[in-house]
């Protein structure tokens, strides 16, 4: 009995806790404080913030710990946009129709991209995450990998709690600090979050209205266009020039072009005669799947550099408005 009692103890020192104490963690937060209160941050708000946290070993092992193993699109796409989230979607769609049809008016931006980008980021609002986003973000800020994002993240994050959006205690978000239903990180939800039914508060967390305002906001800055949508599969010929592909600046021609080089729809059609600027993807290889994207996917882009994050969003737009 003595030596099972001896082995769980050995078992349970070999558990890293998620919280822990650090050398070094509490005079950086206090570092943080010290900056954040010549920004204007008082010190009742900074005590009330900080009140308990410690260092996440969690979130540093969630962000050095990024999956190696990357799923092509032919496997990523059905996982992203399952039968069961469309269907949700296209619930939600109709449940909230009102709600987003005004909002879509509002920012000029069709509502079923509005409800495919809340459905990819928080399955709809139930997956926000539990961290506490001050004590995860104070974490990677001290791990130093990338300091000086992390740090203008929670000083972004302390603004939001001082503007009274939020209590510091229900401020929660993902192991980066990417927060609420539309998953902003603190810095784009001080640029882009929207107060949409006017309370006063811009509350991503639990208000609808709020959330489907800030994420038209987003794109409409982003530089959307609700006259077009955001593209295309396609089929590309074999001997097309690689060099031609990606989403940079210069990259981008018209259709009319793209149809010379032989690019054509799924089914073997001619590409739609509109005079329209558009870029060639192929985000897995040479025999993977391939886009002819549009200005709208550039700012889906800017939401998440992601294009597996922005093909999801697409295709499930695309299921909302077509199955």
């Amino acid at each position: 009995m003595r030596k099972g009692m001896i082995s769980a103890c050995m078992a349970a020192a070999l558990i890293v806790s998620p919280v822990m104490a650090k050398p070094g963690f509490e005079q950086y937060v206090a570092s943080l404080k010290d900056e954040a209160r010549e920004a204007g941050i008082s010190d009742a708000l900074l005590e009330r913030a900080f009140d308990g946290i410690e260092y996440h070993e969690r979130a540093v092992s969630s962000d050095r710990n990024q999956p190696e193993r990357r799923l092509t699109l032919d496997e990523y796409i059905p996982r992203a946009v399952p039968d069961w989230k469309v269907a949700q979607a296209k619930k939600l769609y109709n449940q909230h129709y009102d709600a987003l049809k005004k909002v879509g008016e509002q920012y000029q931006v069709q509502p079923r991209f509005i409800v495919a980008l809340w459905g990819v980021e928080s399955n709809f609002g139930k997956l926000q995450g539990s961290y506490n986003v001050i004590e995860a973000l104070s974490t990677l800020a001290f791990d130093g990998r990338r300091e000086a994002f992390f740090r203008k993240e929670t000083m972004a994050a302390l603004t939001i709690l001082q503007q009274g959006h939020i209590a510091p205690e229900d401020m929660k978000g993902s192991w980066a600090g990417a927060m609420g239903q539309s998953q902003f990180m603190p810095s784009s939800f001080i640029n882009y979050a929207v107060d949409g039914n006017q309370d006063g508060k811009k509350d991503i967390w639990q208000t609808e209205a709020d959330v489907f305002a800030s994420a038209a906001n987003y794109l409409k800055q982003a530089g959307w266009d609700d006259t077009y949508t955001w593209g295309r599969q396609v089929q590309v010929p074999e001997q097309l020039d690689r060099s031609l592909l990606g989403t940079g600046a210069d990259k981008g021609l018209l259709l009319s072009d793209w149809q010379t080089k032989g690019v054509r729809r799924m089914n073997g059609q001619a590409l739609p005669k509109v005079d329209i600027k558009a870029w060639l993807i192929q985000p897995d290889d040479e025999k993977g799947r391939a886009y002819l994207v549009y200005n709208n996917y550039q700012s889906l882009l800017k939401w998440n550099r992601s294009h597996y994050f922005a093909l999801a969003v697409s295709h499930l737009a695309d299921r909302i408005k077509f199955d």
